[in-house]
């Protein structure tokens, strides 16, 4: 287990290919909206198995040894069921249409950026990315906050 990367590993080896502002900004837009429409179509599909996903998520954010990313990753989770909810009978046509956006523009991201996607390394970056939106909003925020 000790050779497992921890958080902050995961996250620097992320953040190596979103360098550049444009596509960090695409990925603060994209990555929520993949996850909501993912979230959505699994619900479609059954909602247990929606409910497994967020289990093995919340698991693996555990493992991974942050308990404030934890938390917030389970706060994310509950806002998203939220919307869902909200979405009613269009849930699935919505979900659709926002994946297939979402994913075309974190391509776009990679491509101006001029690096593959993490995933690509290994499939666990899937459950990174919104660690990475987190971490930049949180950045983003505190120098927001410093500066009032």
């Amino acid at each position: 287990m000790s050779n497992f990367p921890r958080f902050d590993q995961r996250l620097a080896f992320y953040a190596q290919s979103h360098q550049n502002p444009s596509n960090e900004a695409i990925h603060i837009v994209a990555i929520p909206a993949i996850m909501l429409s993912l979230m959505g179509l699994l619900y479609e599909a059954h909602p247990w198995a929606l409910y497994a996903l967020i289990a093995i998520s919340m698991a693996y954010y555990l493992f991974l040894g942050n308990w404030r990313y934890t938390l917030a990753m389970l706060a994310w989770a509950a806002l998203s069921l939220a919307l869902l909810y909200l979405m009613g009978t269009w849930r699935l046509p919505l979900c659709i249409g926002i994946f297939i956006v979402a994913w075309i523009g974190q391509f776009i991201g990679h491509k101006l950026e001029g690096k593959k996607p993490s995933f690509l390394e290994d499939v666990q970056y899937l459950l990174v990315g919104p660690l990475f939106v987190l971490q930049v909003l949180a950045r983003k925020w505190g120098k927001s906050s410093k500066n009032h």
